[in-house]
């Protein structure tokens, strides 16, 4: 009996201890749930706390995220000739903030923009403000002149026994190719795209007889623009008959961008110039600057001595070594004021230096005054066809006219 009645208690005990066991079991399994969701809960919003904090600038940048600007080439249209012909601007740029500007309306330079040494952009050339005033360009503002740049006594020379008259445009003279010489036509033109300059070529055909000159002459100018700050004019050129030739950039520059170019600081790389008569036609000597207001061999302020030079500086300069046929330093410009440098490297014997004289302010020449700008025109001698002790010009059918000219542009701090 008391057997039994031990059994039976033991019994109860175990269905107690199971009913207790049903009952607290779901509520630790729901403690433990509700810890969990808290836990991940918590995880999530310091997730998205830490996603609403971030800004672009926190997240890591990928390794080609940023690409350095590159060297460009762009275009748009810049007017009409008078018979409807379509011109159009280049825009170089490289990747220290220089521009330059050409048309194709004769490979004409308009605009070069270049820092100074506070980093301020300027344009360093004259130029006009529209196309209408490039069509007339009475100073030749940056264009390239041709077939023969500078001056022809009396628009006379005689080649292989043949006398021939070339138009008279500065009287009594033939000057920059006559009255329509290459600044005054459309160039067929293209982009230039290359690893280390962008650029544009021009190319321009002269027909036989054209201002009086004989054969067809192909020129081609390449302008390139690069990293370093220069600006390269490449020319290339073939006729298919003898005839004179001699090509030219004339640009007019002013480093300060504004005001008088006389207290720019001027280098020339010449012992000797070229005197010319009252009708600015060499006389034939090559004379030496020594003791003279024409010695640049060291650097000087133009406006130090112009006074004692005629009329101003308008000379072609003999280049030291100039007849090598390398690239030559011919000249360097400082400009005190805005540190800006330009060196002129060319493979050419000469450099025409004019202090522009002859602008007198008005609408036709931009209205630039007298002395606002000076150009350095790398060229072969004046009247060569009719110098026989100056350096050749005459271009054959078999052979190819080349030359390079660089204008390389830093400053001074």
């Amino acid at each position: 009996m008391v057997l039994e009645w031990s059994k039976n208690l033991n019994g109860l005990r175990t269905l107690l201890l199971i009913l207790m066991f049903s009952i607290l079991l779901p509520g630790c399994r729901d403690a433990a749930d509700n810890k969990t969701d808290s836990n991940s809960a918590e995880k999530n919003n310091s997730s998205a706390g830490s996603e609403l904090e971030k800004t672009p600038d926190d997240n890591p940048k990928k390794e080609n995220d940023t690409k350095e600007p590159n060297m460009q080439v762009q275009t748009e249209p810049y007017g009409k000739t008078s018979d409807g012909r379509g011109i159009t601007k280049y825009f170089l740029s490289n990747t220290h903030g220089m521009t330059v500007e050409i048309i194709n309306w004769g490979a004409t330079v308009t605009a070069v923009n270049v820092p100074d040494r506070d980093g301020n952009i300027e344009n360093v050339v004259l130029g006009y403000e529209d196309i209408e005033g490039y069509l007339n360009n009475v100073p030749y503002f940056g264009v390239t002149c041709g077939r023969y740049a500078n001056r022809i006594a009396e628009g006379k020379f005689s080649l292989n026994g043949k006398e021939y008259t070339l138009a008279i445009n500065n009287e009594p003279n033939h000057l920059h190719g006559g009255l329509k010489g290459f600044d005054k036509a459309v160039w067929d033109s293209a982009e230039i795209t290359q690893d280390d300059a962008v650029g544009v070529e021009l190319k321009y055909e002269s027909p036989d007889k054209e201002e009086g000159y004989p054969g067809t002459v192909k020129l081609t100018v390449r302008y390139l623009l690069n990293d370093k700050n220069e600006l390269t004019i490449q020319y290339s050129a073939t006729t298919d008959q003898e005839t004179p030739v001699n090509f030219t950039n004339h640009s007019y520059w002013n480093l300060a961008d504004e005001g008088d170019i006389l207290s720019h600081e001027l280098m020339l790389a010449c012992d000797q110039f070229i005197p010319v008569d009252e009708t600015s036609i060499p006389t034939g000597e090559l004379k030496s600057v020594a003791s003279s207001p024409m010695d640049f061999l060291k650097s000087q302020v133009i406006g130090s001595r112009i006074d004692q030079v005629t009329g101003g500086y308008d000379h072609c300069y003999v280049i030291k070594n100039g007849t090598n046929g390398k690239l030559n330093l011919a000249a360097k410009v400082i400009e005190p004021k805005s540190g800006r440098v330009m060196e002129v490297l060319t493979t050419e014997p000469g450099v025409q230096f004019y202090t522009g004289n002859f602008l007198d302010g008005s609408e036709e020449v931009g209205g630039y005054k007298k002395n606002e700008g000076f150009c350095l025109e790398c060229q072969h001698f004046p009247d060569s066809p009719n110098q026989p002790d100056f350096p050749n010009t005459i271009l054959k059918p078999t052979e190819v006219y080349q030359q390079t000219t660089v204008h390389r542009f830093s400053v001074v701090k």
